[in-house]
């Protein structure tokens, strides 16, 4: 990370805390019940997403580009919900608010990168239906599993390289009185805040990071849907276009599952009391992971009809 301080070379010291404290919730009683509550989730998040992958790794007749892009959505849920909810549960079930400061860093980079490839991944499966309802007859030959493979690839290599730039800005910053973290996790804005030189830079990522990662990709999503509706506008048949469009329906539920919670709390999370707003984003955090893949399964026919015949197989 010394990269980034390029303070260095004039012999500028940044003063680094041993240690953060991540304050959490604040007088809420029998709070430990929601954690309680976050760690069912999860469990839930961890079942479901192993069993997506399983399905998709054991059915051979899920192996086309699309189920690509499903296995690394569910692989990604599976890897962010796993960064997030173990380290929130030990530290506010088991009271070790505590954590150091290479950790801390080292956990929101984790937390960020798997967070921005749940945005990227959905912008994946946004090409591979927009590609199919517009070129059905030329579908295979457009998206081949080496396509997707790149495009799954170029995000994950832009997400990496976004938030290492997000989180290294932060070893600029000097930390001179409060170490308090106002949040359930070691969340980027309650950290840069606590800088008592300039935070310019790290402001400035901070507003251009979710431009590049959640509303742009979202601007595409809507504008390649706008393609297919005009697409199946010029299906002669009723039954033709619903048929079509019902490919994209489990599509449709991801994007309403991860971008509506989080468009709510960037609209009104500067309004929110501290409470309010950690409540928002860790049940935004764990209930996407939770919901993809029990509405992918039902809401794709593929899906469905795979585990019912591996269910039968076992039985």
């Amino acid at each position: 990370m010394d990269f980034f301080n390029a303070a260095l070379k004039d012999n500028i010291t940044f003063v680094r805390p041993a240690y953060f404290i991540i304050s959490g919730f604040v007088g809420i009683p029998n709070i430990k019940y929601y954690f309680v509550f976050l760690f069912f989730a999860y469990s839930l998040s961890f079942i479901g997403n192993v069993t997506v992958m399983t399905v998709i790794m054991m059915d051979h007749t899920l192996r086309s580009p699309k189920h690509v892009a499903v296995f690394n959505l569910a692989l990604t849920d599976l890897l962010s919900s796993s960064a997030l909810v173990p380290k929130v549960i030990d530290t506010f079930l088991f009271n070790h608010n505590y954590i150091s400061y290479n950790n801390c860093l080292t956990y929101m980079f984790f937390c960020f990168t798997l967070i921005s490839m749940q945005s990227l991944n959905l912008v994946a499966l946004s090409i591979d239906r927009l590609m199919a309802i517009l070129y059905p007859l030329h579908y295979q030959v457009k998206v081949t599993h080496r396509f997707m493979l790149s495009v799954i690839a170029f995000f994950w290599l832009f997400s990496v390289t976004a938030i290492l730039v997000l989180v290294g800005l932060l070893t600029r910053l000097s930390f001179c009185s409060s170490v308090v973290i106002k949040s359930f996790y070691c969340d980027h804005g309650p950290v840069y805040r606590l800088g008592c030189n300039d935070v310019t830079p790290s402001r400035g990522i901070a507003v251009l990071a979710p431009i590049l990662i959640l509303w742009i990709p979202l601007i595409f999503i809507l504008v390649s849907y706008c393609c297919i509706i005009r697409a199946l506008s010029k299906i002669t048949t009723v039954q033709g276009r619903v048929k079509a469009f019902k490919t994209c329906m489990g599509h449709i539920s991801l994007i309403a599952i991860y971008y509506i919670p989080v468009i709510f709390v960037f609209c009104f999370g500067l309004t929110m009391d501290a409470n309010t707003r950690i409540i928002s984003l860790s049940l935004t955090n764990i209930l996407t992971p939770m919901l993809n893949p029990i509405i992918y399964v039902f809401q794709t026919h593929e899906m469905k009809e795979s585990l019912k015949k591996l269910l039968k197989i076992k039985a």
